[in-house]
């Protein structure tokens, strides 16, 4: 399609990082499970907006300034490791006392778009896909409109995978309306599989 190089390569690749959990996946689900259809998908929001960002700044010649400066980019990396071994971590801490404890009190819409919105700016895997990805797909030669087209490309995939996200989310958030261990057992998982991210991603930047 127009100047996009191996077009059919191009959407499975798109679909496969979105198929790929992450903190995005994590985040989004949580949101949903606590608070419903509105809260998944502002969190849905936040992760798209997040993501057009890095899709503009790679327009703008970011991609280029990270790949000039490898200690910048190092930076970067270290930053999101450890912004999601703190995101784990409070999952982990917020479930330890939820057995006793009140439920957690309820956010806004808002609170978990800027959540999400933080997330994927901070997710090291956001910023690879954006700053590697989009030259592998456009032809010698490719018109202006082609980056643009790209974007458009995987926003709307990005908006389809993750409202599915959500309406999976709602029903295993019906099932376990009741279950409070489950509910309990389910935010711990999350907040291992942040930890688990954030230290993968550690052992790789050594």
């Amino acid at each position: 399609m127009a100047d996009i190089q191996n077009y059919g390569s191009f959407l499975i690749a798109i679909l496969i990082f979105q198929a790929v959990p992450g903190a995005g996946t994590v985040a989004i689900l949580d949101a949903t499970a606590r608070g419903g259809v509105r809260a998944g998908m502002a969190c849905v929001g936040g992760t798209l907006a997040g993501d057009a960002l890095f899709m503009a700044a790679a327009a703008l010649g970011l991609a280029a300034l990270l790949q000039a400066s490898p200690a910048l980019f190092g930076a970067l990396q270290w930053l999101g490791a450890g912004y999601l071994l703190w995101m784990g971590w409070g999952m982990l801490r917020s479930t330890a006392s939820a057995a006793t404890a009140a439920p957690d009190a309820p956010r806004s819409p808002r609170a978990y778009a800027w959540r999400a919105f933080a997330i994927s700016l901070a997710n090291p895997k956001v910023m690879l896909f954006f700053v590697a990805f989009f030259p592998l797909f456009i032809a010698p030669g490719a018109s202006a409109v082609t980056l643009p087209l790209m974007m458009l490309h995987v926003t709307l995939l990005s908006l389809l995978w993750q409202g599915l996200l959500v309406v999976m989310g709602r029903e295993v958030a019906r099932r376990f309306a009741r279950r409070p261990a489950a509910r309990t057992v389910a935010t711990r998982l999350g907040g291992m599989a942040l930890v688990g991210l954030g230290l993968k991603l550690v052992a790789g930047l050594r």
